[in-house]
C-alpha cells in the first residue's frame, strides 16, 4: 500500500485547492433563475376528519455534528482499464475493506457500486492507493466446455476447479464533506433542499450497500430478492418479483423512512428451453425461431448444470450441436510424455463421449456461445439454466401487465403487514454507518389525520342533479346533459366475428334512452376478404375506398370493429387516416359482450368527441367556479410520453390540453408534437419560425380560447404538469412557463396573465391507510400535514375510490401561485377536476387535464409506426433550424376534427 496523504495535526483533511483558471478564461456572472418553488401558504380546514396511517416510518437522530466525508473512487485492472461494472466494483471494494481495515482505522463506510464512498468522520489521510485481489473460482480449461483453443484431457473425468486471481487498482481521494446538520435545517425549512438532498443521498446509499450485502437485486431505491415465494409468473418468460422501495425523506414531522411493496419484471429463471418455450409462446422445441432466440438470449446469465458456473451468452453455434466442431487436444497415451494430437469433435460427441453427460434433445438444437468472439465456447442447450434476478426491462404486453396487475395486488391490511414486517426484519439501524450517526426507526406506521372532502354535485340532462356516492355514479334511467344528433354515419368492420346489425341497432336503442338521436347507419360495410392478409396500412386504405365507393359523402362519424380488443396493429394507420387526412371522428371497438352497460360506455366517448357534454359541475353548469367564473381562466394539462425501456431512438410525444368555452373547465382541446428522445421537458410550447410566425403548442390553445370564450383572453392560466420529479421543478418553472410567456407575447399582448403551477405526481411510494378499518381510504381524501415536505407547498389527495388493492394517492405541488388560491380552493378544484372526465362515471385518480394529455400523447403517437424510425430516424433531416436531434413530426389534425376532444 502506498501512502500519498499527510495528516493534520486536527485530524481533518485539508479541503482540496481551488481549481486553476486559465487566463484567457473570461469569467461571467451566472444569471439566478427567475422563479423559484414557493412556501406553503397554510393548510385546509374543510372536509370530515379521519385518521389514517401512513408507509412512513419515523426516523430520530441523535448525534447532529456528524460529518459524512465523501471519497472519490477510481478502479483500474491490471492492464490500466477503469472498470464501471457495478458487480465488480463492489466485490473489489469489499475485498479491500477484508484485506486493508487497519489501515482505515476500522472505519466502516457506505459504498454507491460505482465511483463514491461515503464515511462518518474522515478517513486517516486524504488519498490513498491500494492493491486488492480477488480470487474468481473458474473451472479448468474452458470450465469443463470446449473451447476454440483446447479442452479437458479427453479420459472423461471432471476438471479440476482453480481460482483465478484478479489484480486492481484502487485510488480513493477526498471530494466533499457533506454535514447531516443539514438534514435538521431542511426539516425546520429553514435550508435550501440540496444540501439536505445529498445527505439524504447518504443515507439512501446506506440502504442500497445493505441490500447489495443480502444478494438482492438493486433498481434504484428498491430491492429485490431471490425467493421463489415472491415471484409472479406472467407469461412470455417474464416473472414479476416482489421486493421493496425504501428511502429517506424530510417531512413536516421529521425525517421518516419511506417503505413501500415495489415489483419488478425479472427472466423467469430455469432451464434455457423452458424459458424459449414461454418467451415465443410455443409448447414443441422443434417450432423455436433460432433468430428471434439470438436476439432475446445476447447478454443473459447462466448456470451450468454439469459444472455450476456461470456465463454471459454472447450468441449461439452457427451449426447445430451434433454438427458443430471444435479443436480437442488428445495425448495418445495416459503419459504425461506422450504426444498431443489435435481432433476436430462435434460438441455433441465432446459432452456425450468424453464427457460422459447424457444429451436427450440438444443433438438439432444450436449451442449457446458463451465465449469471446475469436475463442468461441459452446455448451449444449440443455445443460444450461437462467440465472435468478436478471431484469427484463422491454415493455409488458397488455396480457402480462394485466396479469401481474392481478397477481400482485394487495388489499390494504396485507400491505400494512408486509411493510411493517420488513421494517422490523431489515432493521436498518443496526448498520454502522447509520448507528455512527444515531440513527434510529420506528417500527410502526406513522399516524396522520386527513380530511375526507365532499363530492361535487352534477348535472346531467333535463337539469337533473347528480350526486356521486363513494365517487361513482350512473346515466340508469338518465339522459346526457347536451346530447348530439347523428345523422350520417357507417359502421365498418376490419373482419371481426361481429354481428354488425344487431350492434347498430342496439346502440341506436340505447342512445335513444340516453338523449342521442342516431339515425340508421348509412351501410354497414364488411371488409374484402382478399385483404385481411395484406399490411395494416393497405387494409386500411382498402377499407377507405370501400367508404369513399358506398357512401353518397362524407360521413361525420365512422364506428370502427376491430377484431382484437388492445394492439390492433389497424388502430394506429386507423386513427391518422381519418383524424388526419379525412377529419372524421371515429370510434374503435372491439365487443366481447354488447350490453346496455358497454354500449353507455362507448356512447359517453362518441357523444364527447362529437362536442357533446356528458355532465358538468353544477358549480360549473351555473358558472358559479370559484376565482375562476369572474376572470377568463384557462386550465392546460402537460405530460410528455417516451418510448419503451430500450428504444433508444423512438421520440418522445408531448402533449398539452387546454381547456375551452370559458366559464367552463370540463371541455378541452388538444396539441400534441415529437420531440427528443427521453426528452422530458417540453421544447415546442413555443416555436418560432424563419418567417416570424409562431407555430407552438401554446399559441394553437390561446387562439382556440378565445375563438370559443366569446373573444375574451385568458387572464388567469392553472398548469397541470404531469411525471416531472422534483429535480424538474425549477425546470418546468423557469424553462417551460417562459415558453408559455413568450407565446402569449408574441400575440401581441403586454399584460401577462397570473400564473398557477401545480405538478401531479402518481409515481410515488407514499400510501394512505384507514386507521382501524380494512377499506381503502374513501374519495376526497386529502392529506396536508405531517407527512408532506417540511417548506414547500405540496398534499396528497386520493380523489377516487379504490376497489381492489391499495389506492394511490395523486401528490399535488404547487410549485407557483399567483392566483391566490386559498388551500381549500386550491383543493377543492383539484377534487373537482377528478370528477369532469367526460370517458367515465366515476372520479379519476388524477385530474382530467392530465389525463386527457396523458390520451392525446398515446393516441396521435400510434400516427408513427415507431418500429421503423431507428432505420429512418438518421436520414431524416431537421425540421427546424434549433433541433438538434432529426425527429419525424407528427402529422397535424384535420381542421375538421382539430377542436374537438377525439383523444377521449
Amino acid at each position: 500500500m502506498e501512502k500519498t496523504g499527510i495528516e493534520e495535526e486536527s485530524g481533518t483533511p485539508p479541503l482540496p485547492p481551488p481549481p486553476t483558471i486559465p487566463t484567457n478564461v473570461k469569467l461571467e456572472k451566472v444569471a439566478p433563475p427567475k422563479r423559484s418553488v414557493i412556501n406553503r401558504r397554510g393548510v385546509g380546514t374543510d372536509g370530515r376528519r379521519i385518521s389514517l396511517l401512513t408507509n412512513h416510518f419515523r426516523v430520530s437522530m441523535n448525534v447532529t455534528d456528524a460529518m459524512f466525508y465523501q471519497y472519490s473512487v477510481s478502479i483500474t485492472s491490471e492492464d490500466k482499464r477503469v472498470v464501471d461494472g457495478k458487480g465488480i466494483g463492489r466485490k473489489v471494494i469489499d475485498r479491500l475493506y477484508q484485506t486493508y481495515s487497519s489501515e482505515l482505522d476500522g472505519k466502516k463506510f457506505a459504498y454507491d457500486g460505482e465511483k463514491s464512498l461515503y464515511t462518518v468522520g474522515p478517513l486517516p489521510q486524504n488519498n490513498f492507493e491500494f492493491t486488492v485481489v480477488v480470487d474468481e473460482l473458474l473451472a479448468r480449461s474452458a470450465n469443463g466446455s470446449p473451447g476454440a483453443n483446447g479442452s479437458p484431457s479427453g479420459n472423461g473425468k471432471r476438471p479440476k476447479r482453480s481460482f483465478q486471481s484478479k489484480t486492481f487498482k484502487v485510488a480513493i481521494s477526498y471530494a466533499a464533506k457533506i454535514p447531516l446538520k443539514s438534514i435538521f435545517l431542511a426539516l425546520k425549512g429553514s435550508e435550501a433542499d440540496n444540501n439536505a438532498q445529498d445527505a439524504l443521498r447518504v443515507l439512501d446509499i446506506v440502504l442500497r450497500q445493505q441490500a447489495a450485502t443480502r444478494g438482492c437485486l438493486l433498481v434504484r431505491q428498491s430491492f429485490f430478492h431471490d425467493d421463489s415465494r415472491h415471484f409472479t409468473d406472467v407469461g412470455g418468460g417474464v416473472t414479476g418479483c416482489r421486493g421493496f422501495h425504501s428511502s429517506f425523506r424530510t417531512t413536516q414531522g421529521g425525517l421518516s423512512l419511506n417503505m413501500d411493496v415495489s415489483t419488478t419484471m425479472i427472466l423467469t429463471p430455469g432451464p434455457v428451453i423452458d424459458f424459449l418455450l414461454a418467451n415465443q409462446n410455443i409448447r414443441d422445441p422443434r417450432y423455436i425461431s433460432w433468430e428471434k432466440a439470438k436476439r432475446m438470449l445476447k447478454n443473459m446469465r447462466i448456470k451450468t448444470k454439469h459444472s455450476n458456473m456461470e456465463f454471459k451468452i454472447t450468441g449461439l453455434s452457427e451449426k447445430p450441436c451434433n454438427q458443430q466442431q471444435f479443436p480437442l487436444k488428445m495425448r495418445n497415451g495416459n503419459d504425461a510424455n506422450d504426444e498431443e494430437q489435435t481432433l476436430e469433435v462435434t460438441v455433441y460427441e465432446y459432452f456425450t463421449k468424453h464427457r460422459g453427460i447424457e444429451l436427450s434433445i440438444s443433438a438439432y438444437m444450436p449451442c449457446l456461445n458463451v465465449g469471446k468472439p475469436k475463442r468461441p465456447n459452446y455448451l449444449p442447450l440443455e445443460l444450461c439454466s437462467l440465472v435468478s434476478l436478471q431484469r427484463y426491462t422491454k415493455a409488458l404486453s397488455t396480457l402480462q401487465r394485466s396479469t401481474l396487475v392481478e397477481k400482485s395486488r394487495q388489499k390494504p391490511l396485507d400491505r400494512i403487514r408486509t411493510v411493517t414486517d420488513a421494517v422490523r426484519n431489515y432493521q436498518h439501524d443496526e448498520d454502522p454507518v447509520l448507528s455512527a450517526c444515531g440513527i434510529s426507526i420506528e417500527r410502526q406506521l406513522t399516524q396522520v389525520e386527513g380530511r375526507v372532502l365532499e363530492a361535487p354535485k352534477l348535472k346531467v340532462g333535463n337539469s337533473e342533479d347528480c350526486i356521486p356516492r363513494n365517487g361513482r355514479w350512473n346515466f340508469n334511467h338518465k339522459k346526457l346533459l347536451t346530447p348530439v344528433r347523428i345523422e350520417r354515419w357507417a359502421v365498418v368492420n376490419f373482419s371481426a366475428r361481429c354481428d354488425t346489425s344487431h350492434l347498430s341497432r342496439e346502440l341506436i336503442n340505447c342512445g335513444r334512452n340516453k338523449g342521442i338521436l342516431i339515425e340508421r347507419p348509412y351501410n354497414l360495410i364488411e371488409e374484402d376478404p382478399q385483404s385481411r392478409r395484406a399490411s395494416a396500412v393497405a387494409r386500411v386504405e382498402n377499407m377507405f375506398d370501400l367508404v369513399r365507393e358506398k357512401l353518397p359523402g362524407p360521413p361525420e362519424f365512422l364506428l370502427c370493429v376491430l377484431p382484437e380488443k388492445k394492439n390492433s396493429e389497424i388502430y394506429g394507420p386507423w386513427k391518422r387516416k381519418s383524424l388526419s387526412e379525412f377529419g372524421i371522428v371515429t370510434q374503435c371497438i372491439s365487443p366481447t359482450k354488447i350490453n346496455d352497460q358497454y354500449l353507455t360506455n362507448v356512447l359517453l366517448k362518441i357523444n364527447t368527441k362529437l362536442g357533446g357534454t356528458n355532465s358538468l359541475l353544477a358549480i360549473e353548469h351555473t358558472s358559479r367556479v370559484p376565482l375562476i367564473k369572474d376572470t377568463p381562466t384557462m386550465i392546460l394539462g402537460m405530460d410528455v410520453s417516451h418510448g419503451s425501456p430500450g428504444q433508444a431512438d423512438v421520440p418522445s410525444i408531448a402533449a398539452v390540453v387546454g381547456s375551452r368555452c370559458w366559464p367552463l373547465i370540463s371541455r378541452y382541446r388538444a396539441s400534441v408534437r415529437t420531440q427528443s428522445p427521453k426528452v422530458e421537458m417540453i421544447d415546442a410550447l413555443y416555436k418560432p419560425l424563419a418567417n416570424g410566425n409562431d407555430d407552438g403548442m401554446i399559441r394553437e390553445l390561446l387562439v382556440d380560447f378565445f375563438q370559443t370564450s366569446n373573444g375574451r383572453k385568458p387572464r388567469q392560466i392553472v398548469i397541470f404538469r404531469d411525471g416531472v420529479s422534483e429535480s424538474q421543478f425549477n425546470q418546468v418553472l423557469n424553462i417551460e412557463l417562459e415558453q408559455i410567456i413568450k407565446a402569449y407575447q408574441h400575440l401581441g399582448e403586454v399584460d401577462f396573465p397570473k400564473f398557477t403551477v401545480i405538478v401531479a405526481q402518481k409515481n410515488h411510494h407514499t400510501k394512505l391507510f384507514q386507521d382501524g378499518a380494512p377499506e381503502n381510504v374513501p374519495p376526497g381524501t386529502v392529506v396536508d400535514t405531517k407527512i408532506v415536505h417540511p417548506r414547500n407547498y405540496d398534499f396528497y389527495m386520493c380523489a377516487h375510490a379504490g376497489m381492489i388493492g391499495t389506492s394511490r394517492p395523486a401528490h399535488y405541488h404547487v410549485l407557483l401561485d399567483e392566483i391566490g388560491f386559498s388551500p381549500d380552493g386550491l383543493q377543492h378544484l383539484i377534487h373537482s377536476l377528478s370528477y369532469v372526465y367526460q370517458r367515465s362515471t366515476s372520479a379519476i385518480s388524477i385530474v382530467a387535464p392530465v389525463c386527457y394529455a396523458h390520451l392525446a400523447a398515446q393516441q396521435m403517437g400510434q400516427f408513427i409506426k415507431f418500429e421503423d424510425l431507428s432505420e429512418t430516424s438518421s436520414s431524416k433531416t431537421s425540421i427546424t433550424i434549433e433541433e438538434t436531434v432529426p425527429v419525424p413530426e407528427l402529422p397535424r389534425l384535420h381542421e375538421n376534427v382539430q377542436g374537438s376532444m377525439f383523444f377521449c
